[in-house]
């Protein structure tokens, strides 16, 4: 007969691939409203999370030893708790149909699946092979989604209204967002995070793969690798969400790539200092991919109209009388982030509490004409969609808003111990844990940019790389190695 702990062990690797597999889908239509279902962000994988956290997140919680990681992301809880406490003193009016009481509980809650998403990301691993057999679920789950990318990716290149008609109605199946016509959004809610999701959540991991020569696969053909074909599957597709943040992305890892690749042509002797010429030489080479690389995407993203405003402002004369940020769209994201940081300089310590945001945009907001920027306007307009409220689009940004100081310092210590769990990899002597210091760079890289274009403390990315990061540098290597 098969044993209790056998069917436990296989049950848990059962919902983690199913976990893995459903990351890429962020807009699911069949969420309940209190896991999140009124919300843009309905990740698909709460549904395996939910039954991982109770099988074994919370029995492990008790029997193996946290990370040292954790304790700064406490202390993060524990501020934002406060904080949101102490909020509610302020007794304000409901805005758009919404409560501070219920925004605060939202958020909570939202902040709480976060944390549960990186603790079980953690707790679930427990050796190399652990490691090995996350990374193969993940590219499963990504191949569904790069091949339902490739598609939509047909009618950009020549629309076919049938076609799109087709693929959108299979969309609508289990997205809660109709897809663009112009820009591939795979399983996501908009374009952007579909390139979030490709160049934080999957292309550390391959670039790894690809510079240090490590593959999970057996199989290989010479030096090409299913990494290596994943790499260029997943750049080709993301050049059609025309997203400026996720193609600016994918050119900070190839600088990064290139900068740090040459430390893994010859093992072991990069923890000797280089002489100043070699460093240049190394700056000079990840400079000249990287520029190369931009030119290829500015040649790509000349025939999209939404991606081409970026150099478009001065060919067709300044535009409606628009300045150069207004006419990118970018303008309202510097509005959020100035309106989120005069907030913070009324409440510095510790902010406004959780999703309280919202409830200080209109009076915060710079006494400036925003006739230009008619995101702006509806932002402080009652509308249909009454509980879509606002937030800084910014998770620093939101950080001081909301949590002040404290929470920002703290979750600040969270995010530099993460990165010390990448770098105590990467100077490891063990080539498998090198393979992982290299992608935790890599996705602390993506990290340090996708963060000032997103604030949701619900989608998986952040909390799934942090998490495998915390796991490698804490998971039992191969006895042989």
């Amino acid at each position: 007969m098969i044993s209790f702990s056998r069917i436990l062990h296989i049950t848990q690797k059962v919902l983690w691939a199913a976990f893995l597999v459903a990351l890429p889908v962020t807009s699911f239509r069949f969420l309940p409203a209190e896991l999140g279902g009124k919300t843009q962000v309905r990740p698909l994988s709460i549904y395996p999370l939910l039954i991982l956290i109770i099988l074994i997140t919370i029995p492990r919680l008790f029997k193996k030893p946290l990370p040292i990681t954790f304790l700064p992301l406490f202390a993060f809880i524990i501020a934002a708790l406060i904080s949101s406490s102490f909020s509610l003193s302020l007794d304000l009016e409901a805005f758009k149909g919404v409560t501070m009481t219920s925004r605060i509980l939202r958020n909570v809650i939202t902040l709480g699946i976060g944390v549960a998403i990186y603790l079980t990301s953690v707790l679930i691993h427990r050796d190399a092979e652990d490691l090995r057999f996350s990374l193969r679920w993940l590219y499963v789950g990504f191949v569904v989604v790069l091949f339902w990318g490739s598609l939509q990716a047909i009618y950009v290149v020549k629309y076919n209204g049938e076609y799109y008609g087709f693929l959108n109605k299979l969309q609508l199946l289990i997205s809660t967002q109709e897809l663009y016509q112009t820009r591939i959004s795979g399983l996501t809610y908009e374009p952007k995070w579909f390139a979030e999701q490709i160049t934080f959540l999957l292309m550390p991991w391959l670039t790894a793969a690809v510079i240090t020569k490590r593959s999970i696969f057996t199989w290989h053909y010479r030096w090409i690798s299913v990494e290596l074909l994943l790499l260029v599957w997943s750049s080709i597709v993301l050049v059609f969400t025309f997203s400026r943040t996720g193609l600016f992305v994918l050119v900070l890892l190839t600088f990064v790539g290139v900068l740090l690749s040459r430390s893994f042509r010859r093992p072991h002797k990069f923890v000797t200092p280089l002489p100043i010429r070699r460093r240049w030489l190394r700056i000079i080479e990840a400079t000249l991919a990287a520029l190369v690389l931009t030119a290829l995407l500015a040649f790509a993203g000349s025939r999209n109209t939404y991606f081409s405003r970026l150099w478009r402002y001065w060919s067709e004369g300044k535009p409606g009388n628009k300045t150069y940020l207004e006419y990118i769209a970018f303008g309202q994201r510097f509005a959020y982030a100035e309106t989120a940081f005069r907030i913070f300089e009324d409440y510095p310590v510790l902010g406004v509490g959780l999703g309280n945001y919202a409830f200080f945009f209109d009076k915060k907001l710079p006494n400036r004409s925003w006739q230009n920027l008619p995101e702006i306007i509806r932002q402080v307009t009652p509308t249909e969609r009454g509980n879509q409220l606002i937030t800084p689009k910014n998770l620093y940004a939101r950080l001081l808003a909301e949590t002040g100081l404290v929470g920002t310092i703290v979750f600040t210590t969270f995010v530099i111990a993460v990165l010390g769990c990448s770098l105590y990899l990467f100077f490891s002597p063990v080539p498998e844990q090198r393979f992982w210091g290299l992608a935790g760079l890599l996705g602390i890289a993506a990290f340090s940019t996708v963060v000032f274009s997103t604030d949701s403390f619900a989608i998986p990315n952040m909390w799934v790389v942090f998490g495998l990061i915390t796991a490698a540098a804490h998971a039992r290597p191969q006895s042989k190695q």
